[in-house]
């Protein structure tokens, strides 16, 4: 009998480690993004945080949204990848309960009187809890996956490890520039750079399944390869803007390593000049994702170098654009594919994606001269939500409840199954 408690580990919720991951990212995508135009449009107040509510939005969506869908993806995707076994539930709701408890902390951080280091009484342990719940969160990724990723033969994932251990500096300069008054915005800029890095290592694999069946449906050879060299070159490029934009923020050194990167991304999709099967829908999906990140930087570096806006017009395309992307591909993917069920062919999915490549382009040109700011802002959120929105009323029910293919965790579609 189906368990209906989604506290209990025998809830479908927990059959395998994307499943709590992923809803919460499209709940956080849909919730923060109404809460913020709510915010831009009406005047509602937002949570109280350290850096305002700018901070707050760009925390969110980065420490939120996009830290679930990685978590998601990693507890599933790196078990496929090393062929070991699933992760099991408990481990996955704690790692859950630290992401809630990174929400909450973050949320209250604002609460109290009296200054200890720069912020109120209860805030400053609100931030420290937040601070524990997020490093807590990537350091149980790391010590659940680093053994698998490290006993694999071929070694061949270990890029994932690195980058998750990376991404606990961020996190952990975030809190103690918080903790201390000290602006800590730089180190969100910082961490979409990580996020673009992470970006390029996944669609390199999840690529190579999609681009060769679109090249197969068609009758033709699946020879495509994601070649490491050009990956490898994008991923420099994008850590050296990266360090750049930390270490000198608004200089023209970062403008020009902004657009080495767009150069190299551009590089990074000849791989891509696979004939008319690029233009089928998974495969044309996931390279507007490349296409959105070397437009982002090209625009950034472009704005650095010439001195004019369009430094948060090019952020905002990274993250409304790359980021939005490329985690509703892996949520609309992965999600099925491991829910046992096969690609969605339905319309709603390429016309999600299209608007969010036009949220990422509406946001993008607020940057214009003369541009109606307002409208803009607003339809850009409204785009967004809609299409999270959109995929909770289709995808949550699989997720939330039990395999109909006879599966029993996290494995792909089960091909026997009638």
């Amino acid at each position: 009998m189906l368990n209906r408690n989604p506290v209990n580990l025998s809830h479908p919720l927990w059959l395998c480690g994307f499943r709590p991951f992923f809803l919460a990212a499209a709940v956080a995508a849909a919730g923060l993004m109404a809460l913020w135009g709510g915010f831009l449009g009406h005047g509602l107040p937002l949570p109280a945080v350290p850096g305002g509510p700018f901070v707050w939005h760009a925390h969110e969506l980065i420490f939120g949204f996009a830290l679930a869908a990685v978590a998601g993806f990693a507890l599933t995707a790196i078990p496929e990848f090393t062929d070991t076994a699933p992760v099991p539930a408990q481990p996955v709701r704690l790692l859950f309960m630290l992401w809630l408890a990174g929400r909450a902390g973050f949320w209250l951080s604002g609460a109290g009187s009296g200054e200890v280091g720069g912020v109120g009484g209860l805030g400053a342990a609100a931030l420290a809890v937040a601070a524990l719940a997020h490093l807590g969160l990537v350091g149980g990724l790391v010590a659940l996956l680093a053994p698998r990723l490290v006993k694999d033969p071929e070694r061949k994932h270990l890029s994932f490890l690195w980058a998750l251990l990376a991404l606990a500096v961020p996190i952990a300069g975030f809190y103690a520039d918080a903790l201390t008054g000290a602006p800590p915005a730089r180190w969100l800029h910082a961490t979409i750079g990580l996020l673009m890095i992470l970006i390029v290592l996944a669609l390199s694999r999840i690529s190579m399944r999609i681009v060769n069946s679109a090249l197969e449906e068609r009758g033709e050879s699946p020879d495509y390869r994601a070649r490491p060299p050009k990956r490898n070159l994008a991923i420099v490029c994008i850590a050296l803007y990266t360090v750049a934009e930390f270490l000198s923020p608004g200089e023209r050194i970062g403008g020009w390593l902004a657009l080495a990167a767009a150069a190299a991304l551009c590089h990074l999709q000849s791989d891509w000049h696979v004939g008319r099967a690029l233009f089928r829908r998974w495969p044309l999906m996931l390279f507007g994702v490349y296409l959105l990140m070397a437009a982002g930087y090209g625009l950034i570096g472009f704005a650095l170098v010439s001195g004019s806006d369009g430094l948060s017009a090019g952020r905002h395309l990274l993250t409304v654009g790359a980021i939005g992307l490329s985690i509703y591909m892996v949520l609309n993917i992965a999600g099925r594919m491991h829910c046992g069920q096969p690609p969605d062919e339905r319309r709603w999915v390429p016309a999600g994606a299209a608007l969010l490549a036009g949220a990422a382009l509406v946001r993008a040109a607020t940057a214009l001269p003369g541009a109606p700011v307002a409208l803009l802002l607003a339809t850009s959120s409204l785009l967004w939500l809609s299409v999270f929105a959109a995929w909770l009323w289709h995808m949550a029910p699989l997720l939330a409840g039990p395999r109909r293919d006879g599966g029993t965790g996290c494995e792909g579609i089960i091909e026997t199954a009638t």
